[in-house]
């Protein structure tokens, strides 16, 4: 019962860091953020994802306005397309852009054909991205911060860099989440000897994982 509350307070707390930008959280002895688990990716790495996000989302914002939401979201070089665009042209040209990216490994392009979502529909979701997260730090033996978790009308995008076991396991924990429509998942997995050597060098970027096809 404890736990179950903890886990509550944690995702409404996750929720306004999302909606905020707020960084690491501490509460009841439990770290939340990019403290709780080492990252299996190098800091090189780590940084070119971030500027593959900042210089893709400004580019396509900039490109289509108000006739596109797309949110851009990079986990060791794959990029990851969520959101809504008016028509399927856009849909087309915004993979194209991102694909054409000097550091683009690959690109998924989930963009939905429609209205751009509402306010109360992109809360619903970075609700349910808190809820998940929370209940993967609450989960033994799976590298939270090690995967990125997108939800988008209900639908549940995971990525990160897993043993096939923690794969698994990441998909079933979000699967059982109440509200969850459907879960895809875009991971790199690798070697149970991998993951020791990563764990152990804190660095991600001379692995050479398969990648799990959508699912």
């Amino acid at each position: 019962m404890r736990n179950t509350l903890i886990i509550k307070l944690l995702a409404a707390i996750l929720t306004f860091s999302f909606l905020s930008g707020c960084g690491v959280l501490a509460v009841g002895g439990v770290v939340a953020g990019a403290s709780v688990l080492a990252d299996r990716r190098s800091p090189a790495v780590q940084a070119i994802d971030k500027g593959l996000e900042l210089e893709a989302s400004n580019a396509l914002a900039k490109r289509y306005g108000d006739d596109a939401h797309i949110n851009v979201t990079s986990f060791n070089q794959k990029v990851l397309l969520t959101g809504e665009a008016k028509n399927a042209d856009i849909k087309s040209q915004a993979g194209a852009f991102v694909k054409s990216m000097k550091n683009a490994r690959s690109v998924f392009n989930e963009l939905v054909i429609g209205p751009n979502s509402s306010f109360t529909a992109r809360a619903n979701d970075s609700y349910l991205e808190s809820k998940i997260k929370t209940q993967m730090i609450f989960t033994d033996k799976l590298p939270s911060n090690s995967m990125a978790i997108v939800a988008e009308g209900s639908s549940i995008y995971l990525m990160g860099i897993l043993t096939q076991n923690e794969a698994a396991i990441a998909k079933k924990v979000t699967s059982n989440i109440d509200g969850v429509k459907d879960v895809y998942v875009y991971f790199d997995i690798i070697s149970e000897a991998e993951k020791t050597r990563l764990e152990k060098q804190g660095k991600a970027d001379e692995a050479q994982p398969n990648s799990m096809p959508k699912q």
